[in-house]
């Protein structure tokens, strides 16, 4: 037996489907999902108000640490509002990683910003700290209202890291280096809920951090985002924000800002309640499902991406790194011609033609993980 079919042999016989199609990550729904949906319809509170979006609202600020977490419509939303909320202006510059969702990449765009993609460490494939501050050095000068880079003449206002697939980056090295280089930390851990570095929740770090809850993601609510915050009054002002800046009155419609329909629909959040009463189980399981494949793939002499040092990842996506570009995609083509659906890390994000003009750094960490990273089936094993 080759290598490749031996590893889906084992997904197979770990997920217990000998035959049959193998989906990359599925949702559970085994608790009060049905039961907090009628309740939500029963009450006709179907929208943007309701219960169940203040007790989602609690239960992730509660379970994350965050002092307040506000609902959002998805989490490339939440992003987006985020940039405006720490001050990106057009034609400022925000750095962010060339490997990760496209949705980071976009935000920026959204904000009219420009995007200066720096690489990613090797153990976290998430945005590296040495590597951000080694660029700034040779490419920016700080002034008394912020960084400034020397070619384009723009500001640098604001730093997004990706926790990649769940793996925490090293945080306290990339707070020291956007605290010295007066840059905003807005952390994308659109794949992390669940994820602690040194025993603090990721998107916590930073001024805001987001939360994605897709269809694919650890818990879903089909569609939806959370913004985290540490200042309460931001918490509120954002609140406003995504709810059209209208001012509260028990019949006019007036607004004070340009506003955002940005608001988790309640039947959304019903589902977020149910998926939250689960989530300490469901990381539980993909811990220990990773720990097989970490065993697994020992034995193959296959690298495992396991959780860096000092972090508990969520494991959203299990990965392995195969030996280079041709092995990834036979084992593509092998495993998905298998009904075992895996799939590759993103093309780069200074790859694709809306951002190939963008300014980068050396990026060849991530061009290596871009030519060997494969994602395997992660669903939570019930």
């Amino acid at each position: 037996m080759d290598r490749n079919s031996e590893i889906v042999k084992f997904i197979r016989e770990l997920y217990k489907k000998p035959e049959g199609f193998l989906p990359l990550h599925e949702p559970r729904f085994i608790g009060n999902e049905k039961k907090y949906i009628n309740e939500c319809i029963d009450s006709t509170f179907v929208s943007s108000v309701g219960k169940f979006v203040d007790r989602f609202e609690e239960m992730v600020a509660d379970y994350t640490g965050a002092k307040k977490a506000i609902v959002c419509v998805n989490g490339t939303n939440a992003l987006h509002l985020a940039l405006h909320l720490v001050g990106v202006e057009a034609n400022d510059e925000v750095i962010a990683q060339p490997l990760t969702f496209i949705a980071t990449a976009n935000a920026i765009s959204y904000a009219n910003a420009h995007p200066v993609f720096i690489d990613v460490d090797m153990d976290t494939m998430g945005l590296s700290p040495t590597k951000m501050e080694e660029w700034l050095k040779q490419n920016t000068v700080i002034k008394l209202d912020g960084c400034y880079n020397k070619t384009t003449k723009r500001r640098i206002k604001a730093c997004v890291p990706m926790h990649t697939f769940g793996h925490p980056v090293h945080l306290d090295e990339l707070v020291d280096v956007c605290n010295r280089y007066k840059i905003e930390l807005v952390e994308d851990a659109a794949e992390s809920i669940g994820s602690f570095y040194k025993g603090k929740h990721t998107g916590t770090f930073g001024k805001i951090g987001i939360i994605s809850f897709n269809g694919n993601k650890t818990i879903t609510t089909g569609g939806g985002g959370m913004f985290l915050f540490n200042d309460v009054e931001l918490a509120k002002f954002t609140k406003h924000l995504t709810t059209q800046a209208k001012v509260p009155h028990q019949w006019e419609f007036v607004h004070d800002n340009i506003g955002y329909n940005y608001r988790m629909p309640n039947i959304n959040a019903a589902l977020g309640c149910a998926q939250m009463e689960n989530l300490p189980l469901f990381i539980k399981r993909k811990r220990e499902v990773a720990q097989q494949y970490k065993e697994f793939f020992a034995t193959l002499g296959v690298k495992f991406m396991a959780e860096p040092e000092n972090t508990q990842s969520n494991y959203w996506l299990c990965a392995i790194a195969l030996d280079n570009f041709k092995d990834r995609d036979n084992f593509l083509k092998y495993s998905n011609d298998n009904g075992v659906m895996t799939r590759p890390v993103w093309r780069l994000m200074n790859k694709l033609k809306m951002f190939e003009n963008c300014q980068t750094g050396d990026l060849s960490n991530a061009e290596w993980l871009e030519d060997r990273i494969v994602n395997i089936t992660s669903s939570v094993l019930i």
